[in-house]
């Protein structure tokens, strides 16, 4: 048993541990909601990145539920902190580790898949291509697509001749470069048409790998954040049972 004067010097040890847990409790928790509303940004754009095919990523789903985990656990460690209560604070701690694995092997596995992931998506675009139609909701991503990024088809503009809408219709007016200013006499004829000339995949993609190294740093930043609250967590856990410390 501690002595008196012990635990009154390493109360102010213990509430400095608390003081930061919560603190970092709180921006852990805060992470989660942003995590949340990413993930549903990401749930209603779904169709513009993923053009809704079979191929179509989960990774809104993913964010979703791992926000929403963080939210309750981020939580659960400002209730645990509070309560002083040594199982709860290492239960926070062994959370905290497993998110961080998690991530790790999320990031690592993001990068090293990259290029089956570019795949998917030029696979998907090319089909939605080939079903176009004007009407349905993948025809309406191909057209946010091309007018969003000013490019036509997948690789250039020849992609959609010989699609079935090219033969009817010419191509679409999204591939125009002035929508107001663009003869439908003139879709159907590839070298009279005024559409751009570049492809949509080739942009996408350069979008992507330009921002590849600020997400894949942002990624690890946070996931290395993790073993801040570990620490802080297996600390005050230890502290107070060595000390015997209770909560008022």
């Amino acid at each position: 048993m501690p002595s008196p004067s012990r635990r009154l010097q390493t109360k102010p040890a213990i509430t400095c541990l608390k003081t930061f847990l919560v603190s970092y409790s709180l921006i852990f928790w805060f992470t989660g909601v942003i995590l949340l509303a990413v993930g549903v940004s990401g749930k209603v754009s779904l169709a513009y990145l993923s053009l809704k095919s079979e191929t179509g990523t989960n990774a809104p789903y993913v964010l979703i539920g791992t926000g929403a985990i963080i939210v309750i656990f981020g939580l659960f460690g400002c209730f645990a902190t509070c309560r002083g209560s040594p199982w709860m604070l290492k239960l926070y701690a062994m959370f905290l580790a497993l998110v961080f694995l998690a991530e790790l092997v999320a990031g690592i596995s993001g990068f090293i898949f990259r290029h089956e992931i570019k795949a998917s998506l030029n696979g998907a675009y090319s089909d939605a291509v080939q079903t176009y139609n004007s009407t349905d909701s993948r025809s309406a991503a191909v057209d946010y697509i091309q007018k969003t990024l000013i490019c036509c088809g997948v690789n250039n503009y020849t992609d959609w001749v010989g699609t079935k809408y090219f033969e009817e219709q010419g191509f679409p007016i999204s591939c125009c470069k002035d929508t107001a200013n663009c003869p439908v006499e003139t879709l159907k004829d590839p070298e009279k048409a005024p559409v751009h000339k570049e492809g949509c995949f080739l942009k996408v993609t350069k979008a992507m790998e330009a921002n590849l190294g600020i997400i894949a740093g942002i990624s690890f930043g946070i996931a290395f954040f993790q073993l801040i609250g570990i620490f802080l967590a297996c600390c005050l856990s230890r502290h107070i049972t060595n000390n015997q410390y209770e909560m008022v």
